[in-house]
């Protein structure tokens, strides 16, 4: 009886340790290491609550489905949006061609998207500054739209995954403004929302360059550079601003370069990036409310005559 009890109590003492063992293990499956600080955190963090860097979810952490899926280019709401608001100003550029210049269905007029805030340099010159912007939502073609789109589809989920919302509305209207300005500086006309596109390519490089020791970083750098040198050597194409290109990909890298990757919310370096979207924003509506009369004066002009 004293060899049965004795084995009886090693037994529980024996399936009380496999039990800590796994409880142990899966307190393990719920840690993963920060790839930027190396230190410890739980596989639902988002964001390292010591270094403040952005994370996503491993892959094995993914079910099959998600992980499938994962290699498919999904959008967000703000990848959504801008797209929308990409193909609302395409529509009213056929629209108005349409009314104002009796082009067939479906079809551009070269002129209209100069009276829509296209960016020009003499009219730059004489103090419409507002189509340096402006001319980032416009498009001379369903083609010219089409890559643009998918090129947007891609980049702002991605940049916005690692940048967050607010760093993201300031490179997009910052870079718009830098290539239409560099466009402007070498005399050609330009539009179109590639000038944003590179600024986004160009954001995503200075991740490399601010976080030289992290692995992610340069296997993001190698990857968008790779890209880059494609959309670069397609600039070369005829009808196509290179000028507006390199523009929106400097400005891009330096908001890269400046910001770096978002900290701890709530801080006072995130508050002001806040406040730097929301300018950019109320930068943006104003450049179209000028860009509203100044068409309303063309419309008014060509009605006259």
């Amino acid at each position: 009886m004293f060899l049965l009890g004795f084995a009886h109590v090693d037994s529980i003492d024996f399936i009380r340790g496999i039990k800590s063992m796994a409880a142990t293990m899966k307190t393990v499956e719920k840690r993963r290491m920060c790839p930027n600080c190396r230190a410890f955190i739980t596989t639902r963090d988002r964001v390292c609550p010591y270094c403040g860097v952005q994370l996503g979810p491993r892959a094995i952490d993914m079910p099959g489905s998600e992980l499938a899926a994962s290699l498919v280019p999904r959008a967000n709401l703000t990848s959504i949006i801008v797209l929308i608001v990409n193909a609302t100003f395409f529509l009213i550029e056929l629209i108005v061609s349409r009314q104002m210049a009796n082009a067939p269905l479906g079809s551009l007029n070269s002129a209209v998207a100069l009276y829509l805030g296209a960016e020009y340099p003499p009219l730059i010159h004489a103090g419409q500054w507002w189509r340096l912007i402006t001319a980032g939502f416009l498009h001379g073609g369903f083609w010219h739209i089409a890559i643009n789109s998918w090129s947007l589809f891609i980049l702002v989920t991605e940049v916005e995954q690692f940048y967050g919302t607010s760093r993201f509305i300031v490179v997009y209207v910052f870079s718009t403004f830098t290539g239409f300005w560099l466009a402007y500086f070498f005399g050609s006309v330009s539009l179109g929302a590639s000038a944003a596109a590179f600024g986004l390519f160009g954001i995503m490089l200075a991740m490399g360059v601010r976080h030289r020791s992290d692995p992610l970083a340069q296997a993001i750098r190698a990857h968008y550079g790779q890209w880059l040198i494609l959309g670069l050597v397609l600039s070369f194409m005829p009808g196509v601003s290179l000028s507006a290109h390199v523009g929106g990909l400097v400005g891009g890298f330096l908001i890269g370069l400046v910001g770096g990757l978002p900290g701890l919310p709530g801080t006072p370096r995130e508050l002001l990036w806040k406040v730097l979207a929301a300018v950019a924003l109320l930068v943006t509506l104003y450049a179209f409310w000028q860009d509203y009369l100044s068409f309303q004066y063309f419309a008014g002009h060509m009605s006259n005559t």
